[in-house]
């Protein structure tokens, strides 16, 4: 456990020193999630001791915003300063998202010329 714990920590890390050596305008730890995604795919699975790991922090989730609440109190005049400009950027973003994700879902369910129909509804073969 401890070993897959550390996994997690050194993509952190990895993905902290790309920030800051290439000075890219993306927070380190999601760097460091795209290394960890990245290695796990390149593996073609999960070790079991890191799902433990996964499991056991996203079962403590709920512990891991309470940093993020006390910055939102910490910063509560900011917030009522520029609430009005908060809101039209997240109303924008979350109308972004949505629209981008249906565009990948129609790609996604239209499904190619030589997929056989797999994305309309028909289930593979089983040679596919």
């Amino acid at each position: 456990m401890l070993g897959a714990l550390t996994v997690i920590l050194c993509c952190q890390l990895a993905g902290e020193m790309l920030v800051a050596g290439t000075g890219l305008p993306v927070p380190g730890p999601v760097v460091g999630m795209v290394l960890l995604f990245v290695g796990l795919v390149l593996r073609r699975g999960i070790p079991v001791a890191l799902a433990r790991v996964g499991d056991t922090l996203l079962g403590h989730l709920a512990l891991l915003f309470v940093p993020a609440g006390v910055g939102v109190v910490l910063h509560i005049g900011l917030l009522g300063r520029e609430g009005a400009a908060l809101s039209v950027s997240l109303l924008i973003s979350t109308l972004l998202t949505i629209a981008v994700t249906a565009g990948i879902m129609r790609l996604c369910l239209r499904g190619g010329a030589g997929d056989g129909g797999v994305g309309k509804g028909k289930a593979p073969e089983a040679g596919q």
